[in-house]
């Protein structure tokens, strides 16, 4: 008796008509599409989006075009160009110290919050000791603090110690972060094997060469997501540069564009409340390094935050 192989388009067909199945899949999924889900996710996108196309327009503006032309159009005289130079040349060119002082309170604060952050994730992960699982609920209780109420607290104990009205008094609080060392001690159980550490202690090497050498490497993706957090906090934030420093030179961005917007509500017609318009600028040029990072690390960046979610 012999038998026949069923040809690969007969397979493939329905039993209705003959009609092929990835035509069925096809009308099947474009019913499942849901056009109010589709018109909350523009009205989302436009959320997050027009703020930003905003900004580009207003830093084309003069201070005059700012209130007499349409918010969400280019004036008939754009210029982008003598803003940007007015921003820069501004008070004997403050503009750049301020950037320079953000991208190092920023980069330190970062760089050594992402480097702690991983030791300690990695020592709750991979180590037990007395007083660890505590130790650990105490984290999770500090992400719970907002960073506002610590802040007269920071204060007073750095003014006690001097280092009011210093670069310190900016990086040093900065460095402690427990959310990313939740991060990372999740991250760390899973990124790290056992059996590697194991054949590392094997072979001889101590522990803080295992850490360096083998564990940080592991930790990268990880790594990156908290100097992100961090990078992105620090650059941002307000509240703790404006009680901590007095002297102009060391403000970050956020405080120095601060400063500039009250000359501008004080100066009411004169040449100050051209001010307003370099406010815009200078707010503009401020978030353009942190969509570089982030353009830069998005694959490190998303990676970390999918292995950050694995439940334990």
């Amino acid at each position: 008796m012999t038998t026949t192989a069923v040809p690969p388009a007969t397979a493939s067909t329905s039993s209705k008509g003959g009609k092929p199945a990835v035509r069925s899949r096809r009308r099947s999924s474009s019913r499942r599409r849901s056009t109010p889900l589709t018109i909350a996710m523009l009205a989302v996108l436009a959320y997050f989006l027009l703020p930003l196309f905003w900004l580009l327009i207003a830093s084309t503006k003069s201070t005059q075009d700012l209130f007499n032309s349409f918010g969400l159009w280019f004036s008939h005289a754009p210029q982008l160009l003598t803003n940007v130079k007015e921003t820069f040349t501004q008070d004997d060119g403050v503009f750049v110290h301020w950037l320079l002082n953000t991208v190092m309170y920023a980069v330190v604060s970062s760089l050594g919050a992402a480097l702690l952050a991983a030791a300690a994730g990695y020592g709750f992960a991979k180590f037990r000791f007395r007083g660890d699982r505590a130790a650990f609920n105490l984290v999770l209780g500090a992400v719970m603090i907002p960073a506002t109420a610590l802040a007269i607290p920071t204060y007073l104990l750095f003014a006690k110690a001097g280092l009011v009205n210093t670069p310190w008094a900016i990086i040093l609080p900065s460095l402690v972060n427990p959310f990313g060392l939740y991060l990372m001690r999740v991250y760390a159980q899973d990124a790290v094997p056992d059996s590697i550490l194991e054949a590392a202690r094997i072979d001889g090497a101590g522990e803080a060469r295992i850490f360096f050498t083998i564990a940080l490497r592991l930790l990268a993706p990880g790594l990156v997501t908290v100097l992100l957090f961090t990078l992105v906090a620090t650059w941002n934030n307000y509240f703790l540069p404006l009680i901590m420093l007095n002297d102009p030179n060391l403000y970050p961005i956020t405080v120095g564009l601060s400063s500039w917007a009250a000359q501008a509500q004080n100066g009411g017609a004169g040449s100050s409340s051209d001010m307003l318009a370099l406010v815009v600028t200078g707010s503009l040029i401020s978030i353009l390094p942190l969509v570089v990072a982030f353009l830069l690390l998005q694959r490190y960046w998303q990676s970390g935050l999918a292995a950050g979610g694995v439940k334990q």
